[in-house]
């Protein structure tokens, strides 16, 4: 059976959004991470990143959500969770899934932890103001996608996995300063679509995760 090590409202959302839209047996680990988890020696074994999440399917380790994602839709293609191999659709979920995981998501995680990046409280106070900054202009591009094709997904008329990876990253926008990614004209209703789906409504139960949702 497939085991997803996660927390919730962190990086293994959507991953786990992942495998209800499969309906694959699998099972959850709650990782305790504030109680140092993610420091262990077996979890080290896991991820030597101390970072949430990591797959297990059988022999295969995995640790980063894009390539969990990936590795999940590949493995279940009767889905439709990605584009077909070698098609132009494919190439731009893969341009997509990058730019989630290396741009925004990074991008967000500055303004999480801003005192990685400076030691005084006006430079940590600058640092995060400048990521949200950072982040609100990153939001345009998905708002710009969403507009210039004018369909229900992210990639156009098809529902795919950077669907709830880019959910994922907004939801962490919504406690912002002022603009959300939720006030964003057209991503405000892609959020709502994704968070009306069955699969996504279950992992928000099951993480016990408490509204705004995004």
């Amino acid at each position: 059976m497939i085991q997803l090590h996660f927390y919730p409202s962190t990086a293994s959302m959507a991953p786990h959004i992942l495998l209800e839209e499969l309906a694959v047996p699998f099972e959850l680990v709650k990782i305790d991470k504030d109680n140092g988890a993610l420091n262990s020696p077996p979890y080290r074994a896991l991820n030597p990143n101390g970072l949430i999440p990591v797959l297990i399917d059988g022999e295969t380790v995995l640790y980063e959500t894009a390539a969990i994602c990936l590795h999940l839709a590949d493995t279940h293609q009767a889905a439709g969770l990605v584009p077909p191999l070698g098609s132009a659709e494919r190439a731009h979920c893969y341009k997509w899934l990058s730019w989630l995981s290396t741009t925004l998501q990074q991008a967000l995680i500055v303004y999480f932890y801003p005192e990685r990046w400076a030691d005084d409280a006006d430079a940590i106070s600058q640092v995060k103001q400048r990521a949200q900054n950072k982040v609100l202009t990153l939001l345009e591009q998905i708002d710009q996608q969403l507009a210039n094709h004018s369909q229900n997904w992210l990639l156009g008329a098809q529902y795919s996995l950077v669907d709830p990876y880019a959910m994922m990253l907004c939801r962490w926008t919504r406690n912002f300063d002022g603009l959300k990614a939720r006030d964003f004209r057209h991503i405000g209703p892609w959020l709502q679509r994704i968070l009306a789906r069955a699969a996504v409504q279950k992992v928000l139960a099951r993480e016990q995760l408490a509204q705004p949702w995004v």
